[in-house]
């Protein structure tokens, strides 16, 4: 198991080093150049030259990148071209809103989503089934956006039971983003569920419980549940990675200070520096959450063992 991990932790690396790169040249592809938007649209282009010499944007890609690299492994992320601020400090206020944020979301929406998927493989083809299914659909089917909107002419304007947006510390601010964040992210985990259980209750082990007289509750929780958790618990992984790096559009709608809403703003005024530093933080917590979910493997089901 300490093997695995450590064999795990060592093949992260070389993934954060191709991302890098990818980063590196993809940013560049966007169009606009960040040395003129500086300068604005009345500079001459002997300032403009001059600003890309300062940014170091007048050498070649290979070298930006090995320049930029060398500042990494030093924990140097550089400076935002528009704040002017240590891109690390950005990022450091941003990446708490936005982990907040991804967890409440995928806290709620996994709970209600396994629920949801049990229920509707236990009471299959009944009715039960058919309602769980019909709420799992409508939201993968609902716009992020427009359930957002929603939610605030609702519960924020109409009821004024929750803040609209913005994020000061209260748990009640994070309810209406944390609902529109993860309700796809609920439906997907529902259906998941209803697969991974029915093909778990098909098993021939659970066919012998029954007819060795096991009770049905006892069958179900015991044998079939924890055995369809498994894949449950790599998609629910998978999710929370896209949760993380999926969350500009609520960001937007709820004007959270989060990691997607500061893309966005980087994205506008083409800042280098910002967007290579969220793409390598997205990738790590991409690596990083898959890391864990097969650690979590062994806690599932003690029969499984890493080489």
């Amino acid at each position: 198991m300490l093997k695995y991990f450590f064999k795990r932790c060592a093949a992260i690396v070389p993934v954060l080093v191709v991302v890098s790169i990818l980063a590196c040249g993809f940013v560049r592809l966007l169009p606009g150049d960040p040395a003129r938007m500086m300068a604005g649209p009345e500079a001459d282009s002997a300032t403009i030259e001059m600003l890309r010499s300062q940014l170091g944007l007048d050498r070649s890609l290979p070298v930006q990148y090995l320049t930029y690299m060398g500042s990494v492994l030093r924990g140097d992320l550089g400076r935002s071209l528009k704040t002017k601020l240590p891109v690390f400090q950005e990022l450091r206020l941003r990446d708490l809103p936005t982990m907040y944020l991804a967890v409440a979301g995928m806290a709620w929406s996994l709970v209600f989503g396994v629920i949801f998927g049990a229920v509707a493989a236990i009471y299959n083809g009944k009715w039960q089934d058919y309602t769980a299914m019909l709420v799992s659909v409508s939201g993968i089917s609902l716009p992020q956006f427009w359930l957002g909107l929603l939610a605030i002419q609702l519960f924020a304007v109409h009821l004024g039971w929750l803040p609209v947006a913005g994020f000061t510390g209260k748990w009640s601010e994070l309810v209406l983003p944390s609902i529109t964040l993860g309700a796809t992210v609920a439906a997907i985990m529902a259906r998941f569920t209803l697969s991974a259980f029915l093909e778990v209750l098909s098993e021939e082990y659970i066919s012998t419980a029954r007819a060795k007289g096991v009770p049905e509750r006892l069958v179900m929780w015991k044998h079939a549940f924890r055995n369809a958790l498994i894949p449950v618990v790599t998609m629910a992984g998978l999710q929370f990675g896209f949760l993380l790096g999926g969350s500009v559009v609520v960001e937007t709608v709820f004007a959270w200070p989060g990691l997607g809403r500061f893309m966005i703003e980087a994205v506008a005024v083409r800042d280098y520096p910002v967007l290579q530093a969220l793409l390598l933080l997205y990738s790590f917590h991409f690596v990083f959450i898959n890391l864990l979910v097969d650690m979590v493997y062994a806690l599932i089901n003690p029969e499984i063992r890493f080489e």
